[in-house]
């Protein structure tokens, strides 16, 4: 059997080039969150498939890379359904392994936990630009804290980052999930009908309201509940007096304090934000993962046209370990979808230090190496990167590759 020289499809290998990018950005992050106050956390990649497989997932759950048992655990000759043959699978987030992690070291981490997350996920999707089958995720999470400044912190952080990587004009939109539900019950659609609802206005972006309408209609719902729930975002302004609006119209289905809290997180962010972006309320915004409980929110770039990150409050999925609601909110930005449009624009990473080549000729005798050597140490040490090379016969070639990399000044030794 031939051996394959490209990678496993929705896989990639990372150039040079790109794995700088990635580093910068991934220490960027980490400075950048930790004057946040987020403490960097790792979990394992493989999770257990009953952690993995517990509805919590949402459509992610469809696309777990399961892994067989091992040695004498597998019994291909007995099995008679995927358990008797599965214990395990590849984490399709960070989100679960973190709920599981909290739960299994809480006595030990301080409270309120800021957690930083970074590390790969895999999702048996189909590939294309900005996705991959496996891919660096980057999430930040505050288990332990109530109130609204979890989603304050958290949407201030990941702007502030943004910021710092040269992104500007993005939005955060932001909408929370008791609003959403409020909005359908007012409506008069069927609680039990909620997440068809919700599984078809998240299509609002692409077929927009009379798409909305028609896929509502075919599903069976009443005209009266259709007009009245679409007649609403007609209605809804993107600042704070769509929230308003909101609190005022769903006031018999929806605790004012929703709307309150979601106008503070609105107010706050805009009055104290550091880079250039605007915050936008969106009753439209859904986020697929049903374990959330409360505010929700989206990355939107017009260089991308889509998200390239969100999250929201999920105050439930702990209790599932332990038994005991811990109040949680995170924040995940597409890693690779921000390299993606890095490496697009031809981003440059600014550095104040200095890159020299040493060129020196071929078979140079180790009496001259060694002081060439010592030289190369000492300029190190004052902070110059230096790179050591063989001379090649096409020198300007060589050069020319090298000035690609960054390098600015050529030192050249010879044998003489």
């Amino acid at each position: 059997m031939a051996l394959k020289k490209k990678p496993v499809t929705g896989m990639k290998d990372i150039l040079p080039k790109e794995m700088e990018i990635r580093n910068y950005v991934m220490n960027m992050i980490r400075e950048t969150y930790g004057k946040f106050g987020f403490t960097a956390i790792e979990t394992p990649c493989v999770e257990h498939i009953e952690n993995l497989s517990s509805k919590q997932g949402g459509e992610n759950e469809k696309l777990i890379f399961k892994i067989l048992k091992r040695g004498e655990k597998l019994k291909l000759d007995t099995a008679e359904c995927e358990a008797d043959l599965v214990d395990s699978g590849l984490r399709y987030d960070l989100t679960v392994p973190l709920s599981r992690y909290y739960s299994n070291n809480a006595s030990q981490l301080p409270a309120p936990f800021k957690a930083l997350q970074m590390g790969n996920v895999w999702r048996a999707d189909r590939p294309q630009r900005g996705r991959f089958r496996q891919f660096m995720q980057c999430d930040i999470d505050i288990l332990g804290e109530s109130t609204y400044l979890a989603e304050i912190e958290l949407v201030m952080a990941t702007t502030t980052l943004l910021g710092k990587l040269d992104f500007h004009n993005f939005t955060i939109r932001i909408n929370d999930r008791k609003i959403l539900k409020a909005m359908a019950q007012y409506s008069g659609f069927p609680e039990e009908s909620f997440d068809t609802v919700f599984i078809i206005l998240d299509k609002m972006d692409k077929i927009g309201l009379e798409g909305v309408a028609e896929e509502l209609e075919k599903e069976g719902f009443s005209k009266e509940s259709i007009d009245t729930y679409l007649g609403m975002f007609k209605e809804i302004t993107s600042d704070i007096e769509g929230v308003r609006y909101c609190k005022e119209k769903l006031s018999d289905v929806l605790d004012p304090k929703v709307a309150e809290d979601l106008e503070t997180i609105i107010t706050a962010v805009d009055s104290v934000k550091n880079a250039d972006f605007k915050i936008s309320f969106d009753p439209t915004l859904v986020r697929g993962m049903s374990y959330y409980t409360g505010p929700i929110f989206e990355i939107a770039m017009d260089e991308f046209g889509g998200s390239v990150g969100g999250g929201g409050r999920y105050d439930e999925m702990i209790g599932k370990f332990t038994g005991q609601n811990t109040s949680a909110c995170g924040f995940s930005i597409g890693f690779e979808r921000i390299v993606m449009l890095l490496l697009e624009r031809g981003y440059e990473i600014p550095t104040s230090a200095a890159k020299k080549a040493y060129l020196i000729e071929k078979n140079m005798p180790a009496d001259k190496l060694l002081p060439i050597l010592k030289q190369a140490e000492e300029e190190r040490k004052n902070g110059v990167q230096v790179n050591i090379s063989i001379m090649k016969k096409n020198k300007k070639f060589q050069k020319e590759q090298m000035t690609a990399e960054g390098y600015t000044e050529f030192v050249e030794f010879f044998n003489k």
